[in-house]
């Protein structure tokens, strides 16, 4: 069959989605209580249902006043269970597959429960859904006559008792359909690969020649992988290697810090950037419009949703939402019930609301991933809004970094402390500086509070880190990989003294 028939069959396949896609942004909320009312009969007869008496649940106040939030910590004993091989203990549907992560390079590793259901309804249908809005956007795209080059993690899978545990890539590329790995580059064999800076030359043998359209996976990876490819073919631009490329789709990590150095290497105007949050616990938002970092939140994945107010967050004041009650520009923490059998699950990201009619977010945070030492409340959201405004000003690129508290002694008052690994670094760091403590005083009033007159915070503290030091530093504690991540902001010392103790 011709290339531009598979093309145009593909295309006209994948937008009939978007009638669907409507539903949900037309009715919102009754989707999402008919789906949690789904999910509570379908598992009335697990342990869980039985435990808090699912039958008779009618409706969310019940649900919400009768089952408890959880965090990984509290179902850890059921999930270890359940990779023992035992069923039916909080989805009535056997869990053969568990998504090891760690988040971040915290050693302690968690292993989510991934169920066929997940696998087919929400991270499968993502990928599609992802393509839908991106081919309803772009009529003229010419996806379909390429490959997408995917980049996941690093680990094959470990089967033992029945059930099987590794990268979420590994699970979605196991259990992919034969012919989808027609389209997509490299090879499962290589994508499988465990050790990362083989896989990393391999994917540059194997991609070379191919006919890449699309991009996919985490940024900071994604770029070295590019840079890899410019410095095996000696080549400027991306486009001199793959001429047809016309999308990036991204998520994992913050893109404010890698865009200029994305667009230096992908020097098209019209090229575009598709944002996506997903996680191991299931796939919650995607971009859909071109040109904006806005992402709307998909409600019929067999995902429900509920959230915290970041200022009432592990308070005695804590108060959880249905989606019906957020309002704009509030921070939330986020919380699932999924059909994989996460209950009221906390999954430890931060969303705020950027619209309501349809639901769009900004993703703005960890929950543990922030400073709030000196009640300063500062979030990851912040320091990237930052950061991208100095660099501009400067004139500077950011490869990596990581902040920590310096905690007062004394008379001495505290501070933060920041490790930054640039790529062009700025001509004056105390200017930098000046910039940076002034960015964040305007983007965050709580900061701006604590800095005034240097009452509770003197001016921060930049180190400038040798280069690769991050880079090194993850390698140093085999969490080399798509699916490992540099910890931004933290209320400890633990990583930057790491990090500080070795850059040099």
């Amino acid at each position: 069959m011709p290339i531009p028939l598979v093309n145009s069959i593909a295309s006209w396949f994948l937008k009939k989605r978007f009638h669907q896609i409507e539903l949900f942004l037309k009715y919102p909320n009754e989707v999402q209580q008919e789906l949690l009312s789904s999910l509570i009969d379908i598992s009335k007869d697990t342990e869980v249902g039985k435990k808090y008496d699912f039958f008779s649940i009618k409706n969310y106040k019940t649900f919400a006043d009768r089952v408890p939030i959880s965090s990984y910590e509290d179902i850890q004993d059921d999930i270890e269970r359940a990779r023992k091989g035992e069923s039916n203990i909080f989805w009535p549907k056997p869990i053969k597959w568990f998504a090891k992560s760690s988040g971040t390079t915290n050693s302690k590793s968690k292993f989510i429960p991934v169920s066929m259901d997940s696998l087919e309804d929400c991270h499968y249908a993502a990928s599609k859904d992802l393509l839908c809005m991106y081919l309803n956007n772009n009529e003229d795209s010419q996806l379909f006559t390429g490959k997408s080059l995917r980049l996941g993690g690093s680990k094959e899978l470990y089967k033992e008792n029945g059930t099987a545990f590794g990268d979420l890539s590994a699970i979605l590329i196991d259990n992919m359909p034969f012919w989808a790995e027609f389209s997509s580059t490299p090879s499962n064999k290589v994508s499988l690969l465990s050790e990362w800076e083989t896989k990393m030359a391999a994917i540059v043998d194997e991609t070379i020649e191919d006919n890449v359209t699309s991009l996919a996976g985490v940024p900071s990876w994604m770029l070295v992988l590019l840079n890899n490819i410019l410095d095996k073919t000696g080549k400027n631009s991306i486009f001199d290697v793959w001429p047809n490329l016309e999308v990036y789709f991204h998520g994992g990590v913050s893109f404010n810090p890698y865009i200029e150095q994305y667009r230096a290497i992908l020097p098209k105007k019209e090229f575009k950037y598709y944002e996506i949050y997903n996680a191991s616990e299931g796939f919650f938002a995607i971009q859909d419009q071109n040109y904006s970092g806005d992402l709307l939140l998909m409600l019929d994945y067999g995902i429900f949703y509920e959230f915290i107010p970041m200022d009432t967050y592990g308070t005695k004041d804590e108060k959880v939402i249905p989606l019906s009650e957020v309002e704009l520009n509030k921070n939330y923490a986020v919380i699932i019930t999924t059909n994989a059998g996460l209950w009221r699950y906390k999954i430890g990201d931060t969303v705020r609301f950027v619209s309501i009619n349809p639901y769009r977010i900004k993703v703005s945070g960890r929950t543990k991933h922030h400073i709030n030492v000196f009640g300063e409340e500062l979030i990851i959201e912040n320091a990237e809004d930052a950061l991208k405004k100095v660099c501009k000003k400067t004139q500077s690129e950011i490869k990596d970094y990581t902040a920590a508290p310096i905690f007062m002694e004394g008379k001495e008052k505290g501070a933060h402390e920041w490790l930054i690994e640039f790529k062009t670094p700025p001509k004056d760091i105390n200017y930098f500086s000046e910039l940076f403590d002034n960015a964040l005083k305007s983007l965050n009033s709580d900061y701006e509070a604590k800095r005034y007159n240097n009452m509770t915070l003197n001016k921060p503290k930049i180190n400038v880190a040798r280069e690769n030091l991050f880079y090194d530093w993850l390698k140093k504690n085999n969490k080399l990989g798509g699916q490992h991540k540099v910890p931004r902001l933290s209320n400890t010392r633990q990583y930057i003294d790491e990090l500080l103790s070795i850059n040099n």
